[in-house]
């Protein structure tokens, strides 16, 4: 169907005999334009007087819309500067006529219809400073500057701001712009005339668009969004305007640069300027604290426009008024301000993408955002019909029933459906964003709180916290505590569960945060105290890093494990969007918290069990090894040239071997080198491959154990390397093959048993296991195997005791005394361990170990494993959980699969003493010997 067969769908005049016969009857109105004058003009006084004005072109311009703006716009870059002011208000006319027949006639969507009109503001405004900086550098008023350089405006862009920004410009919008000017441009001697003269440009700019002359106006331009309007000129250097937003910059102004978007000058400049921005709109962490910031907003408009109240539909203001536009707007750049610093996808300017990717992202649920999607278009609508009535900024709807009959006209339909239907959609609109905002301003209903917590000293000590000690802060937890108090009085002791709680709010730094994040979200509340329940010291640990929270509202947090490869990738991808390699380091810091965190949850939860737990801790020591050594060896080839000769294999040793680590393991490792013939680096400092490899493995270990603004990531211990601390930090290939098949002890081919490589050239990590299964395949003799491994576990008991009932890893029977057993028949069997229980069946398998007995080793190792994750994920040190009655002990049984507390001190004494008597057993007596 043609835009002219579309012209028939065009609403019935309203007041035919007020005009609209009357222009039919003019010669040149036939056919389709006869149509446009009974549709349109009937119903608004504005568009009969624009078609009247542009009858002439309007009949070819109908045969191709879309071409004959484009026209328009050729037209105008052609146009002289002296004729540019007429011109482009003749080109307003006719580019506001055809988008306002193509949207009556439901020709162009929305989208099309404001993107239409954002793009001839674009032009109007950069042909408007083109001119009017022209006119400043002919009269040598901008120094260094050639007429050449009137295109880019001498150095200056217009930001468009706001619905220009977002390519959402209303019918009959105002432009709201912030212009600056790149002052590298000029020499410093030059800046203030410079400067001058550019605010003078900015200034007829604005006249230029915004006088209202016989032709009417082109916009009213607004430039009271740049920082600190009521002192500041109309153009500034952008190095002032970045300096104001780092020290001074608002939560509004981040919203608002949210949709801004150079469009005219020196488009260039702009967008450079808008990415040194970045840190200042996009927090690193969820920002929460953002949406009371916006309903405070929100209630002030209101406040000051006089609109708050119950909706009324006579006079309704559809922009700022209840469930108006605004909300939907603040509601979606709000849920952008949040969590788009953590997710670039977040970072788009409109209004209805926005909802869609927060939706699709898991921040909105899919049909509240469909919902809002289709009010804000249908919202947009009515704001169109009502300014296009009389070319007025306005938002409000009419006062009478004459005027809304009108405007039911306009939109083809009557008036008591027309009512109905924006009640319906405000009222929608209202209750979902507002629930979202947090609800009017009422104080919240407080829950029962036994006075036994109400009264405690505990909690009238905490508004002396630094968390509490802003009005702010302490305001939001004022709101909180009831549901908080309420919450610990439910759960099995809760006195214990309080002072826990006030472990993590006493070493809280800031509150506003934190809180702000738990009023938003409040299933956290309920983690929260899930944690601190279990532990004091994970409550502190929390309190100090509460932006791991930051992980759970992520959307897949309780989503199935993605696996050793994706969170490599997924790790690589955040480094690599960062330049400096300083914040590369802390990014990998945050990212690997997040994920550690996350594991502890999912074990804390009982969603995972503890063989999956050290699995996955192990798999996120993979993944950041992985991701991290590329990043220092590109920073240190900088200096020092590429790696010479086929680079470097980190190699994982001990736990990290295996595959099993706790929450708060150290990585043992190994780095092995291939430098092939090369004898030094081709770099700008070149070094010898010996002292290369050597210095870049101390960078490693320095990328990864540095403390930092976010702390470490592991603690690295080499000593397994060999010749332990007395060899060098990186070994050659051909070093590590001589001295393993001809140097090395018992004891390190036990620990190379638990070798494993984990980053590095796939060719070389072939070759390091090739080496390593030859070692372990090479023949020995069982009974000198056995005597050696029965001395080295004297020597482990005498030097380290067996740490107490409770200690897990220490002692007869425990974790290490199983792992040196499982070395061992790894050695035996003649291939690498892999994992403890592999291990212990291939003893079995290969005739040393009797298959009972394998079995049970493998059930104390299991029950021993399942304490030491448990217990490590509560505390540094040993717990002693008899003395424990509060949710510690009830997570330590659930994770061990026994009913009490005694129970499990019970079993876990018998399985040690079970195992210890088979190792007996399984190694000779060497009590005499050293």
């Amino acid at each position: 169907m043609t835009f002219s067969e579309r012209i028939t769908r065009l609403p019935h005049a309203y007041e035919p005999e007020q005009g609209a016969d009357a222009l039919t009857a003019a010669p040149w109105a036939t056919g389709d334009v006869a149509k446009l004058i009974h549709g349109a003009g009937g119903c608004s006084p504005y568009l009969k007087s624009l078609i009247e004005k542009e009858s002439g072109w309007l009949e070819t311009a109908l045969a191709d819309p879309e071409a004959s703006l484009l026209q328009e716009h050729d037209t105008l870059r052609a146009t002289a500067p002296d004729a540019l002011p007429a011109r482009l208000r003749q080109a307003k006319r006719r580019v506001a006529l055809v988008t306002g027949l193509a949207d009556l006639a439901a020709v162009w969507p929305l989208e099309t219809v404001t993107q239409a009109l954002t793009d001839f503001a674009d032009l109007a405004v950069h042909l408007a400073l083109r001119a009017t900086t022209l006119h400043e550098i002919k009269r040598g008023k901008l120094p260094g500057q050639t007429e050449d350089d009137a295109e880019l405006a001498g150095g200056m862009v217009a930001l468009a701001m706001g619905k220009m920004g977002a390519g959402e410009l209303n019918y009959s919008s105002d432009v709201d712009l912030i212009c600056l000017f790149d002052e590298t441009r000029f020499d410093p001697a030059d800046y203030h005339e410079a400067r001058s003269a550019l605010v003078r440009a900015t200034r007829k700019m604005c006249a230029m668009l915004s006088d209202l002359t016989g032709e009417g106006y082109v916009f009213r331009t607004d430039l009271r969004l740049r920082p600190d309007p009521s002192v500041t000129p109309v153009c500034l250097a952008m190095e002032a305007a970045e300096r104001y937003y780092e020290s001074l910059g608002r939560t509004w102004e981040r919203a608002a640069y949210i949709k801004a978007r150079a469009c005219a000058g020196d488009i260039a400049a702009g967008e450079t300027f808008l990415k040194t921005l970045t840190p200042f709109v996009w927090r690193k962490h969820l920002d929460f604290a953002a949406i009371e910031d916006a309903h405070d907003m929100v209630r002030k408009i209101r406040d000051h426009k006089g609109l708050a109240g119950p909706i009324t539909l006579p006079g309704h203001n559809m922009k700022l008024g209840r469930g108006g536009i605004r909300e939907i707007e603040f509601f979606t750049q709000t849920r952008q301000i949040i969590a788009g610093g953590r997710d670039p996808d977040l970072r788009v300017r409109g209004t209805v993408p926005g909802l869609a990717v927060l939706a699709d992202k898991g921040w909105v649920p899919q049909d509240v955002a469909h919902t809002l999607t289709d009010h804000y278009r249908a919202h947009r609508e009515v704001e169109h019909r009502v300014q296009m009535l009389r070319d007025a900024q306005t938002h409000d709807l009419p006062q009478s029933d004459d005027g809304f009959d009108r405007l039911a006209a306009f939109m083809g339909t009557d008036r008591a459906t027309l009512h109905k239907d924006l009640r319906a959609r405000l009222e929608e609109t209202h209750a979902l964003t507002e629930g979202f905002f947090g609800g009017e301003s009422a104080p919240s209903k407080r829950s029962a709180v036994p006075e036994e917590l109400e009264n405690s000293e505990i909690v009238s000590r905490w508004r002396t916290y630094p968390a509490l000690r802003s009005a702010r802060g302490s305001g939001i937890f004022e709101r909180l505590r009831p549901e908080i108090l309420g919450r610990l009085a439910k759960t099995s002791h809760p006195m214990e569960a309080l002072t826990a709680f006030d472990g993590f709010l006493s070493g809280l730094p800031a509150g506003v945060q934190v809180f702000s994040l738990f009023e938003a979200n409040p299933q956290l509340i309920d983690l929260l105290i899930d944690i601190v329940g279990v532990s004091p010291d994970l409550a502190r640990y929390l309190s100090r890093n509460a932006s791991v929270f930051d992980a759970v509202i992520g959307g897949d947090f309780f989503s199935d494990w993605p696996g050793r490869d994706a969170l490599q990738k997924a790790l690589a991808d955040l480094l690599a969007q960062e330049s400096d390699y300083e914040n590369k380091l802390n990014t990998a810091r945050r990212w690997g918290k997040e994920w550690h965190f996350r594991v502890g949850v999912h074990l804390l939860r009982g969603l995972i069990g503890a063989e999956e737990a050290g699995t996955q801790y192990a798999d996120l020591a993979d993944a950041t090894l992985a991701a991290l050594a590329p990043e220092v060896q590109a920073d240190f080839a900088r200096k020092h040239g590429p790696c010479p000769g086929r680079g470097a294999v980190v190699v994982g040793m001990g736990s990290l071997g295996s595959r099993r680590l706790h929450s708060r393991s150290d990585l043992d490792l190994i780095v092995i080198y291939d430098p092939g013939e090369a004898e030094i680096s081709e770099g700008r400092r070149p070094l010898a491959t010996r002292p290369y490899y050597a210095r870049l493995t101390q960078a490693l270990i320095t990328a990864v154990t540095a403390p930092m603004a976010e702390g470490r990531i592991y603690e690295i211990d080499m000593r397994l390397r060999p010749s332990g601390n007395q060899g060098p930090v990186a070994t050659s290939l051909e070093s590590f093959r001589s001295y393993q098949k001809s140097d090395a002890w018992v004891w390190e081919h036990l620990a190379l048993s638990r070798a494993r490589c984990v980053t590095g050239p796939p060719d070389l990590m072939e070759d390091v296991a090739a080496v390593q299964g030859d070692v372990m395949a090479a023949p020995r003799d069982r009974d000198a195997v056995l005597r050696e491994v029965a001395i080295m576990r004297n020597r482990i008991a005498a030097a380290k005791g067996d740490g107490g009932p409770w200690e897990a890893k220490l002692g007869q029977g425990r974790l290490q005394d199983i792992e040196l057993v499982a070395q061992a028949a790894a050695l035996i069997a003649g291939q690498p361990l892999d994992t403890v229980p592999g291990a212990l069946a291939r003893g079995a398998d290969c005739g040393w170990l009797a298959s009972e007995d394998a079995q049970a080793l493998i059930d104390a190792y299991r029950l021993c494993w399942s304490l030491q994750i448990g217990s490590r994920l509560i505390s540094e040190t040993t717990l002693t959980p008899d003395r424990d009655i509060s949710a510690a002990s009830d997570f330590l049984c659930r994770i061990t699969g026994t009913e009490t507390i005694d129970g499990l001190q019970a079993l876990l004494e018998s399985r040690a003493r079970r195992a210890a008597e088979i190792i007996d057993a399984a190694l000779p007596d060497v009590s005499e010997e050293d």
